[in-house]
């Protein structure tokens, strides 16, 4: 599902934008991501933990779970983008650890939207990604 390519020349003139540390680092088992998400429901790296165990359920129940804690992580980490300075555009670096949580999300959303066929938002996350670094779309996509 490679969307097409398109450079974001407006994202290349702003600065890249660096998340804080996230005070919950990604957890060992799926109980202990739905604990921690208890305490800390801000934090983009543990719905995107839970995203991605769903998504490796690989069935239509946890494929719809898998769109739910990934949209989740997602508007979570736009909302700590936008108070870190983010735009709307921009880089977002995944070499910045803290990021990752955010990408992640992003990536998630994109393969549970193909997946419960929503292929306009699976197509348009992809390529936000890509926009938002180049470096995270081929570490989570496979390019």
């Amino acid at each position: 599902m490679a969307p097409e390519t398109h450079r974001n020349l407006l994202a290349d003139a702003a600065p890249p934008t660096l998340l804080p540390a996230d005070p919950v680092r990604e957890p060992l088992t799926r109980d202990e991501a739905l604990d921690s998400v208890r305490g800390y429901p801000a934090g983009s790296m543990l719905w995107a933990f839970l995203a991605e165990s769903s998504l490796a359920e690989a069935n239509p129940a946890s494929d719809v779970a898998a769109y739910a804690f990934a949209r989740t992580g997602y508007h979570r980490g736009l909302d700590a983008l936008r108070r870190n300075g983010w735009r709307g555009s921009g880089p977002i670096p995944w070499e910045h650890e803290p990021n990752q949580g955010f990408l992640r999300a992003l990536w998630a959303l994109s393969v549970a939207a193909d997946r419960i066929g929503e292929d306009d938002e699976a197509a348009r996350c992809a390529q936000f990604l890509r926009d938002s670094s180049e470096t995270a779309y081929e570490a989570l996509a496979g390019d």
